[in-house]
């Protein structure tokens, strides 16, 4: 397999672990709040991966 798309798996195996913590953490937010948290973690997660996962 190619490094990038081992490290892309990583990424999204990691959003989506954070996904369902939060889910299973926080069972009675809203689906706006879901939504909101999803897009933060994953705007995090780009982040993160462009600058130490280089």
């Amino acid at each position: 397999m190619d490094a990038r798309l081992i490290k892309n798996l990583f990424a999204w195996f990691l959003w989506l672990l954070l996904i369902v913590i939060w889910n299973y953490g926080y069972p009675l937010a809203s689906p706006t709040e879901d939504v909101l948290v999803s897009i933060a973690l994953a705007m995090i997660l780009r982040i993160l991966q462009r600058t130490l996962m280089k």
